[in-house]
């Protein structure tokens, strides 16, 4: 039987926190009217400061919680600010665009703050029943979240699809943790990463185990957006909101690599070669075709969803690093992908204009001329995605390749800086459009709410401060990924 303590409870703060919020933002809904639904937003922006102050307690009183299940760890807590971060963006850069769309519904920001709670209890698990908790929790808050649009076919089709394809998935982590139970008689990390550092490999039931591992591989696949399991992401990232698609990118996707981090560099470590190939190949795969599909792309939201999938195949080269070389700058990476990925997608959303009816590339003739400074903030996204230098792109890739050639990986690093340089080719074409082509671009010229200049100005500086300053946060990602078990 497990007892509940008092520190089990300021463990898991921030989570309940949010949880409570979002309890609160559907109580209050129905006494708003209409016009002053954007409150709840701010009641939930709130809300993930409060948990951002609950986190900073929790850092205080670190340790496991609930029988083990749950870790306040300096992994964990990292994470848990990275997605409180996504939360603030989000709902910053999103009020503008709900109004102007007619959904600024209570029920949005109620979602946003569910999921986060779930992608919390996804970093901090050290349960794989916990785990999958945290998942669902995630996933059936964002199913919902994008088919917000309920009036636009294109926004319910990316709700169905992420719906089917994600529970589909979700179904083969349920089975590789069944597994994982019959051949060990347990599902808590800690204990699996204790037996297999007795035994150095799965004995016995080795087939079994490879079975295991691989299912619930495939099933965090699916929410990274990795080749094969990248199909849904384009149509569901062009449909859903662009608010929703911004938090779509970043949050679950950093949740799922924790996850990852937590199963394969942690309690699976030691469990033989076979894992290190199955991120190899992945990788590489993820990688080539993100790049070069999104070549091919003349829409926007199209393009940073291949954009979203190529990056996923460089968060795995860190991954294929191993434990010594790559958990640091994996978090690293991740913290700028937030940062460069979360804007540029609230600044489409704002420029799409009504019904997102402007998000081809060609929308954007001219921009620079018209719009100089909304411009060079866009700019600034595409070349810290490209990861050109002075910006935080470049660092977060450097880093990633480095730990890559560390471990030997020189074959995939190659790959890895080429597939790079191919993504500068359509990362270029909308800064190339936008100041080098005649035109009046068809993009929205209304001015920039102040909230959404806020999220703005958060992620431009974040990109600029680590591009040019990245070692006190480098020093922080490694203490961050010290406690692996």
């Amino acid at each position: 039987m497990i007892t509940v303590q008092a520190d089990d409870l300021v463990r898991i703060l921030p989570q309940a926190i949010l949880a409570g919020f979002a309890i609160l933002v559907m109580v209050f809904e129905p006494f708003l009217p209409a016009a002053r639904k954007t409150l709840l937003g701010w009641f939930s922006l709130f809300g993930v400061v409060a948990a951002g102050a609950a986190t900073i307690r929790t850092s205080f009183s670190p340790g496991l919680a609930f029988g083990n299940s749950i870790s306040a760890d300096r992994f964990s807590l990292f994470f848990i600010c990275l997605f409180l971060l996504v939360a603030a963006l989000t709902l910053l850069g999103s009020f503008h665009s709900l109004e102007r769309e007619n959904i600024n519904h209570g029920e949005f920001y109620a979602l946003l703050l569910m999921a986060t709670v779930g992608m919390c209890f996804m970093a901090a698990s050290t349960e794989l029943i916990m785990i999958f908790l945290g998942l669902e929790i995630s996933s059936l808050a964002t199913y919902v979240l994008a088919g917000f649009k309920r009036q636009d076919a294109l926004s319910n089709e990316a709700s169905l699809k992420y719906f089917l394809l994600g529970s589909f998935a979700t179904a083969f982590f349920l089975y590789g943790i069944a597994v994982v139970y019959g051949l060990t008689g347990t599902t808590n990390l800690l204990v699996l990463s204790a037996q297999l550092g007795r035994s150095g490999e799965f004995r016995p039931g080795a087939v079994f185990a490879w079975v295991a591992l691989l299912l619930m591989f495939v099933g965090l696949a699916f929410k990274v957006s990795t080749v094969p399991f990248h199909v849904w992401t384009p149509d569901v990232y062009q449909g859903a909101p662009a608010p929703v698609t911004a938090f779509l990118s970043v949050g679950p996707k950093a949740a799922a690599f924790a996850v990852l981090l937590r199963i394969f560099l942690g309690a699976f470590a030691s469990a033989g070669s076979g894992v290190f190939w199955v991120f190899w190949a992945s990788a590489i795969l993820t990688m080539c075709l993100g790049n070069l599909a999104a070549l091919l792309q003349s829409n926007v939201k199209r393009l940073l969803a291949y954009s979203a999938i190529a990056h996923a195949g460089y968060v795995l080269v860190g991954i294929a690093a191993g434990r010594g070389e790559g958990t640091a700058p994996v978090l690293f990476y991740l913290t700028v992908y937030a940062l460069m990925n979360v804007g540029a997608f609230l600044l489409v959303a704002h420029l799409a204009g009504t019904g997102e009816r402007w998000t081809r590339i060609e929308d954007f003739t001219g921009l620079g001329y018209q719009r100089p400074a909304v411009a060079a903030c866009l700019a600034a996204f595409m070349l810290s995605l490209a990861g050109f230098p002075t910006t935080a792109g470049f660092f977060a890739k450097f880093y990633i390749f480095r730990a890559a050639v560390h471990s030997g990986l020189i074959g995939l690093t190659i790959v890895a800086v080429l597939t790079s340089v191919v993504s500068v080719y359509y990362y270029f074409r909308l800064i190339v459009v936008m100041y080098m082509r005649e035109g009046k671009a068809e993009a929205a010229s209304a001015s920039l709410p102040w909230a959404l200049r806020v999220a703005l100005a958060i992620s431009v500086v974040g990109i600029f401060y680590l591009g040019l300053y990245p070692t006190d946060f480098l020093l922080l990602t490694n203490l961050a990924a010290v406690p692996l078990p």
